[in-house]
């Protein structure tokens, strides 16, 4: 069976897509590469923001459920999503940019070798920057070159994921026995695991936590993690796979931009498997990426239905120029 290639994405829900549009854009500064419709909730937009081309790895996902309650962290959740940036100098930026910008964050710090830079949004979503500086293992993706953030400072890709768990031998069996996942290190409570070529676009840290209420998934937490496989035939030997351990799932599941395949694997953690392709550069021009509504084929003819249903967002950028900011 071939090891998993890493994060492929994280798909969260936000309050307000205008807001996490604004957030991720101008001050995160990574791409939107597509402003589309949840597949199975036509009335909900769901936009991804990637790297300059929308690369397997480095893409952030959000839906905004109308209505949607806010949700409550605690354990049993995918707890926490980090972003790469190139070293740790990059971090001593991004801490800058944060305080002139209000964005909260808890300083840097470090776990398991590497430096980070834990922050939160409006919604009280959970992220961490981590630095690069003598990673390797899985390459990262490619800065928006059209950005407000310098090049050398900018997010690069996914990093790791983190899933808090009341259960840690059962969740460790299931990343190990089921995933191929390998145990690398152990700090406290939180136990990393890593996949595929390893590094930090290739990792999970699991928390056990027996303590913290029971999460409850709403605007402010993630939806669900999603890990790379290279095609559609590799997700069908993993529909074996889980076959063999019981695993309950979605079987093949065709998004257009990859296709997919989903398995509740604890309470509270869902995760998908994802091909690397087609991706988001079919349908769109690279110099226009994102600022449409895109629609794959077997929504297209319910378009004129599906704009009267979510409201206009203005994601036009190619007519923009995004002065790089350097921060004092």
């Amino acid at each position: 069976m071939t090891e998993l290639k890493g994060v492929h994405h994280i798909t969260a829900i936000t309050s307000s897509a205008e807001k996490i549009y604004e957030f991720f854009t101008y001050v995160l500064g990574l791409r939107l590469v597509k402003k589309t419709v949840n597949q199975d909730d036509i009335q909900t937009y769901h936009l991804f923001f990637a790297d300059d081309e929308g690369r397997p790895g480095t893409d952030m996902t959000f839906f905004d459920f109308p209505g949607i309650p806010k949700g409550a962290h605690g354990t049993d959740e995918i707890s926490k999503t980090s972003f790469r940036v190139p070293n740790d100098e990059a971090l001593n930026y991004w801490v800058k940019r944060f305080d002139r910008l209000n964005v909260e964050h808890a300083g840097i710090k470090e776990q398991f070798g590497k430096k980070v830079l834990p922050f939160v949004d409006f919604d009280g979503q959970q992220y961490q920057l981590i630095s690069d500086e003598n990673n390797q293992g899985v390459a990262s993706g490619t800065p928006w070159q059209k950005g407000p953030i310098p090049l050398e400072y900018a997010i690069i890709g996914l990093g790791p994921v983190f899933v808090r768990v009341s259960q840690f031998d059962y969740f460790k069996a299931v990343l190990e026995e089921v995933y191929l996942f390998k145990e690398v290190a152990e700090e406290g409570l939180f136990h990393l695991f890593e996949t595929g070529e390893g590094g930090n676009g290739a990792q999970v840290i699991v928390e056990y936590n027996a303590v913290l209420p029971q999460a409850r998934q709403g605007y402010g937490t993630v939806h669900h993690a999603a890990f790379r496989v290279e095609d559609r035939a590799e997700i069908e030997s993993w529909v074996k796979r889980y076959q063999s351990f019981r695993v309950p799932n979605s079987g093949y599941v065709e998004r257009y931009y990859f296709g997919s395949l989903y398995a509740k694997v604890a309470p509270g953690v869902l995760f998908e498997l994802a091909t690397d392709g087609p991706g988001f550069m079919g349908d769109e021009p690279y110099e226009t990426l994102g600022e449409k509504l895109a629609l794959p084929p077997f929504l297209e003819e319910k378009r004129e239905d599906i704009e009267k249903q979510v409201r206009p967002i203005d994601t036009v950028r190619s007519t923009k120029e995004f002065e790089k900011e350097y921060e004092n």
